[in-house]
């Protein structure tokens, strides 16, 4: 099996770790991943701030990347997956290439916790992480694309990891993208009521699936001292695996 990886911008720039991970994990789990080199950002900043014109130009350079190939698209955020899923398709009138170029590929792209378990049938990796993690739901991944359970079934596959639960996981985090921008000050709220839970979980790491979320909850707890560690879902998946 063959899979086109979707690597997005915050990724690409900050965790690109996980992106190796990513990468090592997908192979070990026998699939060949293709990356197109053309690709550029979704242009979800965009079309958050009101920009659908310019979302609409990234998202034709996009679509121009990925509908070269059949193959599934995976990437590691629910966000940018949401993007191509529930919004490229109103990008377009109904009857043009470019709709019905994203309305197929909006039915093959997946984040890569529901491709794990959905396309690939596989929860348990062999993954090893003797911690106590506890769990933050992103926003997108879950309102968005409806991904709830699956990154809890692949958490507790995970040998020797301790899944404790988080007061208001399923409450946003804060970032927002553009939101923790524009309302700096009731961002900084959100944030703070999230890092006093992950602290009050009692554990040595919070994982979520979306970077902006990671560096917004990782800055919070920098800001106050905690050790706790903010972890992309893929590093705990890829923890205790020979992936050379």
């Amino acid at each position: 099996m063959k899979a086109q990886l979707f690597i997005t911008c915050l990724a690409e720039q900050f965790f690109p770790g996980v992106l190796e991970k990513m990468v090592a994990l997908l192979e070990k789990l026998g699939v060949e991943p293709v990356f197109p080199t053309e690709q550029t950002c979704c242009g979800q900043p965009l079309y958050n701030s009101g920009f659908q014109e310019q979302a609409r130009q990234l998202a034709i350079k996009w679509l121009d990347t990925f509908s070269q190939s059949d193959l599934p698209v995976v990437s590691p955020s629910g966000s940018c997956v949401d993007m191509v899923r529930h919004h490229y398709p109103a990008l377009f009138p109904p009857g043009t290439s470019e709709h019905s170029r994203a309305v197929d590929l909006a039915g093959r792209t997946y984040e890569f916790s529901e491709f794990l378990v959905h396309q690939l049938g596989q929860i348990d990796v062999g993954a090893v992480f003797p911690h106590r993690v506890t769990y933050h739901a992103s926003c997108h991944l879950l309102r968005g694309l409806g991904v709830r359970q699956e990154p809890l079934q692949l958490l507790q596959a995970v040998h020797g990891l301790e899944l404790l639960p988080l007061d208001g996981t399923e409450t946003c985090c804060g970032f927002g993208g553009v939101f923790s921008v524009v309302y700096p000050e009731v961002s900084r709220a959100m944030l703070q009521d999230k890092v006093n839970h992950i602290l009050e979980s009692g554990a040595e790491a919070v994982v979520a699936s979306d970077a902006g979320c990671l560096m917004n909850i990782a800055g919070g707890l920098h800001r106050v001292g905690s050790p706790v560690r903010a972890m992309h879902l893929i590093e705990v998946l890829a923890s205790g695996i020979n992936l050379d």
